[in-house]
């Protein structure tokens, strides 16, 4: 289950599907990968071959990025079986 938000943006999304925050060509997918967060009880779940499971290092160790569209990733990473600190960033 989505506990907790980094990004006002996507927690808008989220919440009550506000694309403001976010680019709007990215709502649909982010939609997708938030619904199946939702239901995540851990990483391996949204291990999906299109959306590009991947641990993140440096900084964001202990994270998870998923990919959104181009360089965009929604990140998180998990406390038990809830999903928290989740972002959605450009981060290369």
């Amino acid at each position: 289950m989505i506990k907790t938000f980094r990004h006002k943006g996507l927690a808008a999304l989220y919440l009550d599907g506000s694309r403001a925050g976010i680019q709007p060509h990215h709502a649909s997918r982010l939609r997708i990968l938030l619904t199946a967060l939702d239901q995540a009880m851990g990483p391996q779940d949204m291990k999906v071959p299109c959306w590009r499971l991947h641990a993140l290092s440096g900084d964001l160790r202990d994270h998870w990025a998923v990919w959104v569209n181009g360089n965009w990733r929604l990140t998180f990473t998990f406390e038990g079986e809830n999903a928290i600190l989740l972002d959605y960033q450009d981060y290369h």
